[in-house]
């Protein structure tokens, strides 16, 4: 009986040396595995570093447009006030011009028969110059 309490601790003590072999087996592919995510995270870290800077780049870059647009739109409109009052000045010059053709309609027709009378009287004076040369 003794012989079979040596055996089965020989057993016992295999069984607990295979278990111990599996598991560094298995923790030495842990091992590599973590490393694996390690490196991979580095190179993802190293990405988002570059990522990062290049989206502070266009970012000032397009803070830079944005203000020159700005500045550009600030000189445009006063091109845009100028043209205004440009247009503004015609329309005042059209309404004088029509105010002037009404004037002088106004005053050929009230003195419609003055006028026909100074053309009789430039006429006649014509004839007269031409009969004395």
């Amino acid at each position: 009986m003794e012989i079979l309490l040596y055996i089965s601790a020989l057993i016992a003590a295999v069984a607990f040396a295979v278990l111990v072999i599996y598991l560094a087996k298995t923790l030495k592919a842990s091992t590599r595995t973590l490393d694996n995510v390690a490196n991979t995270l580095e190179g993802l870290e190293k990405q988002m570093q570059g990522i990062t800077k290049e989206t502070t780049e266009l970012l000032q870059k397009t803070n830079t447009l944005a203000e020159d647009v700005t500045h550009k739109t600030a000189k445009l409109d006063g091109l845009f006030d100028g043209v205004k009052g440009i247009g503004e000045t015609v329309q005042d010059f059209n309404q004088t011009l029509k105010q002037f053709s009404s004037s002088i309609s106004r005053a050929a027709a009230e003195n419609q028969d003055k006028a026909s009378q100074a053309v009789t009287w430039g006429a006649a004076l014509f004839d007269l110059i031409k009969k004395r040369k």
